[in-house]
């Protein structure tokens, strides 16, 4: 039999730590004199003190070392920590890249988020505008509609409202636009009204500052972030206007939101 002291040192377990794994469960003492609190092992169990160790040193968790040390397959506790332990790697991996990716813009105008926005029932509208100043008259006249049709519908909470242009390329004039807004559930629909539901997307996220004219920066910005983060573009680009001409004097103070679905 051995002393506590003594198994400390033969096992390289500090007795802090052989108190601590005996707390756990993990490691109990053959013995324990119940007039002085001696603690003995017996010899065999330096043995399950190496096991203990080596797997802390793999960063097994006490509850998976207490699962090994009640017989759970070793082998089985390992691939399932490998597994996590790759994932942490994959989503380490991705925040240095943005990090890096920020460093690399000295002024750090725009700066990228990812996030997912739920599946959703859209009431939306297309039309052709002569110019992009139309937008924001366009856009009011949709709701009106839309509550004419159906006085009792509401929008969702948060609030999510977008514009897409299914053209796929830059126009001056006769811009092919798409409105869509989120609502609690389907209504009834006219020849300018209609409603879809969108499933749950996975985005790129920037804010852009100022006016529209010079947004083409903004969108370079997003697609070269992507191409050089392992992403693909899974779906038109959205654009989410959070403030504008209807709330703000100066066109410098326009917020837009710029999505792009991803896979």
């Amino acid at each position: 039999m051995l002393k506590i002291g003594d198994f400390s040192r033969l096992s390289h377990l500090t007795v802090k730590a052989l108190r601590f794994y005996e707390k756990e469960k993990i490691l109990i003492p053959e013995s324990v004199d119940e007039w002085t609190g001696y603690r003995f092992y017996e010899t065999s169990q330096l043995e399950d003190a190496a096991r203990i160790k080596a797997c802390r040193q793999m960063d097994l968790s006490i509850d998976e070392i207490r699962a090994i040390m009640s017989g759970a397959d070793m082998m089985q506790v390992l691939s399932d920590k490998a597994k996590a332990l790759s994932d942490q790697r994959e989503k380490i991996d991705a925040i240095l890249s943005r990090i890096h990716h920020i460093l690399e813009d000295k002024e750090m105008k725009y700066q990228v988020t990812e996030k997912v926005i739920p599946a959703a029932i859209i009431f939306y509208s297309e039309t052709v505008l002569e110019n992009y100043s139309d937008i924001m008259q366009w856009i009011p006249s949709l709701g009106e509609e839309c509550r004419k049709l159906n006085p009792d519908l509401r929008c969702t909470e948060p609030e999510y409202e977008f514009c897409e242009y299914p053209d796929g390329e830059y126009k001056e004039h006769d811009i092919q636009i798409r409105h869509n807004q989120a609502v609690t559930a389907r209504g009834v629909e006219n020849d300018i009204i209609r409603f879809r539901d969108i499933p749950e997307t996975k985005v790129l996220s920037i804010y852009h500052k100022g006016p529209y004219d010079n947004i083409g920066e903004a969108y370079a910005f997003i697609m070269k972030y992507a191409e050089e983060n392992g992403y693909q573009p899974a779906g038109l680009t959205r654009e989410c206007y959070i403030d504008g001409i209807w709330n703000k004097e100066s066109a410098d103070d326009w917020l837009t939101e710029i999505q792009l679905p991803v896979r």
